[in-house]
């Protein structure tokens, strides 16, 4: 590019003009085969105050012919208003395709195409995305936008802070994108069925598990013999447990296989990664449900060491993180849904007394009992670092019922009776129940979800336990107690089978797209610092006075010292 001054009249006066053209290669044969006097001149004309000058060209994956008059004025203004606009982009709308760091993955020589989910796709890496632009240049400047805007999410694959989830979400089991934030996927697209289909699903299995035990101990009781009640629908209701089971354990796999990273989004998840409990003890509750027709009265150890294994080795782990006083301890994460990692404790318990193995249940009676308590009452005192659990988690609160449930019933299994320490834990349940049965406005104004299914869990637990304390303590009222709930429950669990098939298969709004997954590291868009307090400005008004009379004593001092 060459570069030509041209003379400027009186009435142009403040502004310069320079005629900007391309040369062609033919051009610049000519002008070498001119004489040493042109380039003298061309020499003396660089020197001078108008002197010729090249132009820089931006790196651009493409080239632009100019062939236009430029006012140098109106390129300053040009500039000021690609800053602006610049600035202006700071904000980022809520498409999930405004993220800098995947937007141009989304993008071939300039034209958008729909959203790429192989970021979340096991063992996808920043170099496979990065094959997928078309020069090098191009990846320069998106890592220059990238470096430019503050706050950018560096890798899809780096965890997430678990306070980041309680900042940036909202709604059922925390699933629902504030609207101040944005997201690494599209929201208008529907995403693909397994990245959909949320660990929560398990929820499902454990209140179809749950039943089979109720209507086991219902057929089995001496407490309610008189229903004459046939032990083949605890039969029908075991075949559809176990048949839900391996249809949502056979899809969640799939979901780790070719998803893996939104598995992993998914454990850092603060309440979904107490679900990764409900696969295990939906086998134990199916092991104790098991029909008298398919199975012994005694169970093999085996069953219980292979259910209960892999619960344990988790267990450790999050309780380590409850412990350690780190990132995750329990006080930032605690959320009613973590009653999930104590109650397996208590149905182990259970299982082990069932195969025999009556010391490994006291093991882990008294685990369970002394994290159900830690967990309690850090859930019931509320403490100012906990945020607010929003309207749509109330029906999780039912969780308080299933631990103290479960340890009374673990506890009658152990010993072979229902004495004053599984009564003591029955009662304290059957408080928590009243206590939610008289608040059921909470439990009504929101949307259908898979999160519903947390109700049925608890109450099956309690009904359970009811029946027990009708054994031992029978009479009309008892036994009363124990057929509403075992009523209740049966309904809640019938109800909201219903409404999932309508959900799955008619209207297919039962899996929309997880955004909770989909969050980046940090906030996007920088948060307006808040208003200092007023007891904190007066305090700094009296330090700056103080400072202020102390240096005009200390001038005042020096001055007389002079005269």
């Amino acid at each position: 590019m060459e570069k030509r001054t041209r003379p400027t009249s009186p009435s142009t006066l403040g502004t310069h003009f320079i005629d900007i053209h391309e040369v062609l290669p033919e051009e610049e044969e000519e002008e070498e085969e001119e004489g040493a006097g042109m380039t003298r001149m061309a020499e003396n004309a660089r020197k001078g105050p108008n002197r010729q000058f090249k132009v820089r060209e931006a790196k651009r994956p493409y080239n632009r012919n100019l062939s236009r008059q430029v006012s140098l004025e109106t390129g300053f203004s040009a500039l000021n208003r690609e800053t602006k606009a610049k600035d202006e982009r700071r904000v980022l709308p809520r498409s999930g395709r405004s993220f800098g760091g995947f937007d141009s993955v989304n993008r071939v020589n300039g034209e958008a195409r729909k959203g790429d989910f192989s970021i979340f796709k096991t063992k996808s890496t920043l170099s496979k995305q990065n094959s997928l632009l078309p020069s090098r240049k191009e990846r320069e400047m998106e890592s220059q936008r990238v470096d430019a805007d503050n706050g950018l999410d560096e890798s899809v694959h780096n965890t997430v802070p678990a306070g980041r989830y309680f900042a940036a979400l909202r709604g059922p089991e925390l699933d629902q994108v504030k609207d101040f934030e944005d997201i690494l996927l599209p929201k208008d697209e529907k995403w693909p069925f397994l990245l959909r289909f949320p660990i929560g699903c398990f929820g499902i299995c454990l209140g179809l598990s749950s039943q089979a035990v109720l209507w086991r101990a219902l057929a089995a009781s001496p407490a309610t013999q008189f229903l004459h009640i046939t032990p083949f629908i605890n039969l029908a209701l075991w075949l559809l447990a176990l048949a839900v089971l391996i249809s949502v354990s056979f899809t969640y796999i799939l979901k780790c296989i070719f998803y893996f990273e939104a598995v992993k989004r998914e454990y850092f998840h603060p309440i979904r990664v107490n679900f990764f409990f409900a696969p295990w003890v939906v086998c134990m509750f199916l092991a104790i449900s098991v029909p008298p027709m398919l199975a012994p009265e005694k169970l093999h150890p085996a069953l219980w060491c292979t259910f209960m294994g892999p619960y344990f080795f988790l267990e450790l782990k999050i309780y380590g993180q409850w412990l350690s006083g780190g990132k995750r301890r329990l006080c930032k994460v605690a959320n009613p849904s973590s009653h999930l990692s104590v109650v397996g404790n208590f149905v182990g318990a259970i299982l082990a007394s069932k195969v025999g193995w009556k010391e490994a249940a006291k093991f882990l009676w008294a685990v369970g009992f002394a994290h159900y308590l830690v967990v309690f009452v850090t859930l019931y005192q509320r403490l100012p670092t906990s945020e607010a659990l929003p309207k749509e988690l109330h029906p999780v609160y039912s969780m308080f019922i299933a631990a103290p449930s479960a340890a009374s019933i673990a506890w009658e299994a152990i010993y072979g009776d229902f004495d004053g320490l599984s009564r003591t834990c029955y009662f304290i349940a059957l408080f928590l129940y009243v206590s939610l049965v008289v608040r059921i406005n909470f439990f009504t104004g929101f949307r259908f979800s898979v999160a519903w299914w947390s109700y049925t869990f608890p109450m099956t637990t309690a009904s359970v336990a009811t029946i027990k304390y009708a054994e031992n303590v029978p009479g009309v009222l008892s036994r009363g107690l124990a057929l509403a709930l075992a009523f209740m429950s049966s309904t809640m669990v019938s109800v909201l089978f219903v409404s999932t098939l309508l959900h799955a298969f008619i209207w297919r709004t039962l899996f929309p797209n997880d955004l909770a997954i989909a969050i980046t590291k940090r906030r996007l868009v920088k948060e307006r610092k808040p208003f200092k307090k007023a007891y904190d400005i007066r305090r700094w008004t009296k330090q700056a006075l103080a400072k202020h009379n102390s240096a005009n004593k200390d001038f005042g001092g020096e001055n007389e010292t002079d005269y």
